[in-house]
Order: structure tokens, then C-alpha cells, then sequence
């Protein structure tokens, strides 16, 4: 059957535009310079306002926050009807992390997050003609234009027509991964000719009108809905998601707000369809929502008990894990489980790492033993060459611990399945959700595969449309059963049907992104340096326990902001120049903090043992050290001085593992030094041939 996709297409694209029954437009507005949190803020704020003109006014970037206001009065148009607004910019970029982002605020109260992929918010159902609303923006440029226009509408959206478009386009775009010849792709053209035969969309909105909606509603819900629903040969586990980027082509405090619109437009949406699951990593990002608007973290701790809204992921922000020592991998975990089990009350058992760049064979181990039952990535698909065989399976670190691992195979809408690309930006696109199955390298062991759906790196979410496509895809033949699920349910499914069957041994190497261990070194040095300096100061803090408190909350922040400089486009080196600044600023804190509280611990511990003059061992075995500081200091380094270098051992002192020397060295007498000096000049350096050692020769 010929153009039937193309016929279908046309008759979708007039049935959208005609869902918009009624639109008025927003000229008036008043708009203040500056970054607010709420609208009482903006108020407090002594930034004049001044108006706005939406048909000829601009407003200015890039990097530049603004705060638009308006008060509308609900017209008698619109009583008894859902009230919408739609908000553009005049733009219509790929990038949605960068362009021009807002926060909606009705009479006060956070709506929703609003970007180039959520342009649209239900503002009130069964409006009130002659209701006054105040409709407030937190307004953000972007960082990649300088221009921009701000339009904005209310809306009345007329639900049967956006019905019978959904139920048509979720079909007509299945065609597209389906053979000519396919009997399924034959039935639902069939169905799809005869369910748009029956429109008649002569004169929009007149009884005719829609009694051909309704005839053709009947006639697709009978063909297609009814007779080739209960389709269940292939299942899809689909969670809605939203990756955002703690740092990457924008600094941490744009992420305090990313992800305030993102949250907000997840709660927004929850409101809307009762059947939609959501889940979101990276603690952090929780707690950007509780410092800012904890009335919007409330509602997340609903959804929570619900069941409806996952805090999964177990680290605190997703880490690293090529760079960052294993202790810090430790408490990654440790900060972020403590963190979703004290606000939510629920114990991860997934590590979410989509979108880090390889992992460390040691991973296993340290999974196991901070109770992580399951891992989920992707990006290793990228690579060209050494390319993981298997996307379900087990993963068998160097002491022989296994963890179920499984990477996601979704496909962009119409990328070929040969193409290395995945994602877990998902779209429920039929030609997606078909893709990643067709992508999926474990058909034999298992029907289920894993999708992880929304707008992300930059934030957004899921919009209308995904869940709207969801609903149509839950049972459809020829596409895999879309069931709105937490990836629990989905490794449980896999486990059910005896996967995973495979076993890969050691580290998961990716190649793709290159230079992750020499980009940006300064911010690889401060790593090193603040673990170092933090494993100090717990050290000598918990020996001196007795004798001094125990500096818990300076320890915890100087942790937090380790690990977050730990995230995975920070530490590897692929972020903006200001979050190496930023960076950079962190770590200073973390060495002056852990350096006053090792002093202090130190002093508590050696306190009538020579003080700051006693050696201290923090390596794990004996050695012998010289002192830190003092008259003992002063004359050993005489002593190295005097020889060229060459310290006596009577310098020296045995230390023992983690802990401290009296003091009583014994120093050689100031004859005895020059008698040494007499005996041996060192003066010159000696290197071996391949070039790999030196040492120092008499002269």
C-alpha cells in the first residue's frame, strides 16, 4: 500500500495544529534584571522594574538571568476549559542544556520547568473565568546567543483532537524499522487508510468535524488497539529520566537550577498521569532542591513513598572512575546510600553511571561490598574498536567479584542499528524503542531490554509526548511492550528468564573519549592532594579521639566537595574553563581545612611527646622519618647540609605504622658532623645508562 505513512503524516500534522483551539496572546509584562530564587525575592530585590513588550521588546545574553512577570485574568473563553501556556524564546537550537531555560511560578507557587523541549505547561484545569493568576519566569539566557525573543500564549487544548492525533502517529511511525512485506506493517496500513478515511476535517471544529473524530477514534481503538493489542513477544522496561551534567559546558550553580526545572517538571507531569515512573541519580542534585525550594522537595518525598519517583543511582554525584582512588569511590557511595536512605528511606542497589568514561577493574569488589546488586551504563558501545560483546552480563573484577551489568541499547530515531551510537536520552519513539531491541546483542537469553527516557545532559526530563506514547505503546504489535517500570524490576525480569549467561573480565576500557588522564592536570594534582590531605586529617582526628573532638561536620564538607570535583566532567578534564576556576577554589578549602584539623588533631595527640617536633607515620607499615618542625628539624637539616645530602641514620628515628616518635633523637655533635663532612664530599650526580636511575658519587 503506497503513501500511506506520508498520507497518515499530513493528516497528523493538521490534526496538531488543530488541537490549539483557542490562543490568545501575552503582550504585556514587566521584567528586573538579576538571578531570584522565588518571586518574593524578585520582590525584595531594589532592581526597578520596567516593562516589557513581547511583540517588539528583546532581552539580552549571553549568561544573563532575568525575571518576567504578568497578571492575567482568566477570559470567559476560557471557563470550564484546561488553561495552557506556551512559552518560545524565537529559537528552535538542538542544544536545550544551553539555550534560553525558565522556571514558571503561579500566584507564588513552583509549576514547572520550561525550555526548548518543554514548551507548553497546563496552567489550570476547568479554569475560572475572571481569575486573576500572576505568572512569574525565572529566566535564564543560555550561554550560545545574545538575542532573544520572548512569546508567550494561553492556550485551550482540545483533547479529542489530540486523542485521535497520538492514537494515529504512534502507529504510522512504527512503519518505519518494519519490512514492506511485513504482515504487521500491512495490517496497520490497512487500519491507519481506513481510520483516516473517515475524517473530515472540512470545517474545523463544527459538528461534522467531530463526529468524523469520533467515528475514526472507534474505527482505530477496533483495528489497531483492540485486535493487534496484547502484544507482549518483546518488553521494553522504560523509566523516565533526566541525565544532568553536575558540570560540563556550564558551571555547578546553573545546575541549581537545572535541577529545580527538571524536579519541577517531573512533579508537574506526575500530576497530569498517574502511570508515569521516574527516577534520578546524584544525590547532589537533591539537595541544590532542598536548599532552594524545599516546598517542591516535599512533593519529591511524596512521589517517593508512592512508588512513583526512584532516588536510585548510589553515588553522590556520578564519578569518575579511571582517576579517583578507591577510597574516594568508597565514600562516593557511602555519602550518596546515607543520603537516599536518611531522606527517602530507601537502600540503593543499582550504580546509574550512563555516561562515565570507563571503569576501573577494582570496581567489582568495591559494588559488592557497598551493597550494589546492579550496574547500567552505555557509553562503552561508542568505542570503534574494542568493543564490549555483550550487553547483559556479568562483570568479574580482579578478586573475582561479579556484578549484573547491562547497557542500554536505546537508538536514536531513525539511526541505522549498525551505528555505535546509544543513548540514554531516550525518545518512546516507536523507531526508537524498535532500534534498541533490534540493537540488543542478547536476544537469546532475554525479551526485555532497558530505556531510559528524557532529555538530558543539561536537564529537561521527559515531556508530554513520551508519556503519551508510553500509554499507546504498553501492548501494540510490532513494538516492544512499553511498560512504565523502575530498573529493578527490569535486571528482576532478567534474572527471572536466567540471565545474565556471559561473563566479561576486567576493566571496561573506553576509547572514545581520550586524554581523561592528561587533560587539565592541575584539577588531577588537587584530587590526588585532597585525598591525601583527607586521609591524613581522619587519621590522626580519630587517634587523637580521646584528646581532642572529633571534627565531624568540617571533615564531611571537605568530602562532599572532593567528590563533587569528582564528577565525571570535572576530574577527567572536558568541562569550561570556569569549572577548573571553580574547581580550583574548592580544593583550596579542602587543604586549608584538612591541614588546621590535622594540626590540631596532631597537637592533641603529641601533646608532652616533643609536640610538633615528634616524627609521624601516616603509611601503613614502620618507617624511619626526621622530624616536622623544631630544634630537631633545625639540626638535621644541618646535619644534610654539612654532607652534601647525606643524612647519618643516627638521624633518623623507626616510626610505627600510623602513629608518632617521641622525639628523642639523637643529633651528632656539631665535631662529629665536620668529621663526616671531612669523610664524604658528594658533588656530583650519576644517572645509568638507559637513563631510568640516579644517584649521588664523591666528587
Amino acid at each position: 500500500m503506497k503513501f500511506v505513512k506520508e498520507r497518515v503524516n499530513v493528516i497528523c500534522q493538521e490534526l496538531a495544529r488543530l488541537s490549539i483551539s483557542q490562543k490568545i496572546k501575552i503582550t504585556d509584562m514587566q521584567v528586573k534584571n538579576g538571578c531570584y530564587i522565588t518571586p518574593a525575592e524578585a520582590d525584595a530585590s531594589k532592581e526597578p522594574w520596567t516593562s516589557f513588550d513581547t511583540v517588539n521588546d528583546r532581552w539580552y545574553g549571553p549568561d544573563k538571568h532575568y525575571w518576567f512577570r504578568t497578571t492575567i485574568t482568566i477570559p470567559e473563553s476560557f471557563d470550564g476549559k484546561n488553561l495552557w501556556m506556551r512559552v518560545h524564546a524565537g529559537l528552535d537550537d538542538w542544544d536545550d542544556g544551553r539555550n534560553p531555560q525558565f522556571l514558571l511560578f503561579a500566584n507564588g507557587e513552583v509549576i514547572q520547568g520550561m525550555d526548548i523541549n518543554h514548551r507548553e505547561v497546563l496552567v489550570r484545569e476547568n479554569a475560572k473565568a475572571g481569575e486573576k493568576i500572576q505568572l512569574d519566569l525565572q529566566s535564564y539566557t543560555g550561554t550560545l546567543h545574545s538575542e532573544f525573543r520572548l512569546l508567550a500564549d494561553l492556550e485551550e487544548h482540545d483533547a479529542k483532537i489530540e486523542e485521535i492525533y497520538y492514537d494515529l502517529i504512534v502507529p504510522m511511525q512504527g512503519l518505519n524499522r518494519m519490512d514492506e512485506d511485513n504482515k504487521t506493517r500491512l495490517d496497520l496500513e490497512t487500519a491507519l487508510t481506513n481510520t483516516i478515511n473517515l475524517l473530515d476535517l472540512r470545517k474545523p471544529y463544527s459538528k461534522e468535524f467531530y463526529a468524523s473524530i469520533e467515528e475514526a477514534e472507534k474505527c482505530i481503538q477496533e483495528e489497531i488497539y483492540e485486535k493487534m493489542g496484547g502484544w507482549d513477544e518483546v518488553v521494553a522496561t522504560c523509566i523516565g529520566h533526566t541525565h544532568i551534567d553536575v558540570a560540563w559546558l556550564w558551571t555547578i550553580d546553573q545546575v541549581r537550577q537545572k535541577s529545580c526545572r527538571s524536579f519541577a517538571t517531573v512533579l508537574k507531569l506526575m500530576e497530569e498521569y498517574p502511570n508515569y515512573h521516574f527516577m534520578s541519580s546524584q544525590p547532589k542534585l537533591y539537595s541544590f532542591v532542598k536548599e532552594r525550594h524545599p516546598e517542591v522537595y516535599e512533593k519529591i518525598r511524596q512521589r517517593v513513598k508512592e512508588g512513583r519517583w526512584e532516588p536510585e543511582g548510589g553515588m553522590w554525584v556520578e564519578a569518575d572512575c579511571n582517576l579517583t582512588s578507591g577510597e574516594s569511590l568508597v565514600r562516593q557511595f557511602l555519602f550518596g546510600k546515607r543520603f537516599f536512605k536518611e531522606e527517602f528511606g530507601v537502600d540503593n542497589k543499582i550504580l546509574w553511571l550512563p555516561d562515565v568514561f570507563g571503569y576501573s577493574a577494582a570496581m567489582p569488589q568495591i559494588l559488592k561490598k557497598c551493597g550494589i546488586d546492579y550496574f547500567m551504563t552505555t557509553k562503552l558501545a561508542w568505542n570503534e574498536f574494542n568493543k564490549v560483546p555483550y550487553d547483559t552480563m556479568n562483570w568479574e573484577g580482579i578478586d573475582g567479584s561479579e556484578v549484573f551489568t547491562h547497557m542500554i541499547t536505546t537508538l536514536g530515531v531513525g539511526q541505522p542499528e549498525t551505528s555505535f551510537f546509544t543513548t540514554y536520552n531516550g525518545m518512546l519513539h516507536p523507531d526508537a524503542i524498535m532500534g534498541g531491541w533490534d540493537r540488543y546483542q542478547n536476544k537469546d537469553i532475554n525479551n526485555d531490554i532497558l530505556v531510559s527516557y528524557g532529555y538530558g545532559d543539561g536537564g529537561g526530563g521527559p515531556t508530554r509526548d513520551h508519556i503519551e506514547y508510553a500509554l499507546r505503546e504498553k501492548d501494540l504489535e510490532g513494538i516492544p511492550q512499553v511498560r512504565m517500570e523502575a530498573p529493578q524490576a527490569f535486571f528482576e525480569s532478567c534474572l527471572a528468564q536466567g540471565a545474565p549467561q556471559n561473563t566479561y573480565v576486567g576493566e571496561l576500557y573506553f576509547a572514545c573519549h581520550r586524554g581523561t588522564y592528561t587533560s587539565q592536570a592541575a584539577v588531577k594534582k588537587g584530587n590526588r592532594r585532597a585525598e591525601i590531605a583527607l586521609r591524613e586529617a581522619e587519621m590522626w582526628s580519630a587517634l587523637a579521639a580521646g584528646k581532642a573532638d572529633y571534627p565531624y561536620d568540617t571533615l564531611e564538607n571537605a568530602w562532599k566537595l572532593t567528590l563533587l570535583n569528582q564528577f565525571h566532567d570535572i576530574l577527567p578534564g572536558s568541562s569550561i574553563a570556569r569549572v577548573y576556576e571553580e574547581a580550583k577554589a574548592r580544593y583550596a578549602i579542602v587543604d586549608k581545612d584538612t591541614a588546621a584539623v590535622a594540626a590540631t588533631a596532631r597537637k592533641a595527640l603529641t601533646a608532652g611527646e616533643g609536640g610538633e617536633a615528634a616524627a609521624l607515620n601516616t603509611a601503613g607499615g614502620e618507617w624511619t622519618a626526621v622530624p616536622r618542625s623544631g630544634a630537631l628539624l633545625e639540626q638535621t637539616l644541618e646535619l644534610a647540609r654539612l654532607t652534601g645530602g647525606a643524612l647519618d641514620p643516627t638521624a633518623y628515628t623507626a616510626v610505627k605504622a600510623w602513629g608518632f616518635a617521641d622525639g628523642n633523637y639523637r643529633i651528632p655533635p656539631a665535631e662529629e658532623l665536620e668529621q663526616l663532612k671531612a669523610d664524604i664530599d658528594y658533588t656530583r650526580v650519576e644517572l645509568s645508562e638507559d637513563g631510568a636511575q640516579a644517584r649521588l658519587a664523591p666528587g
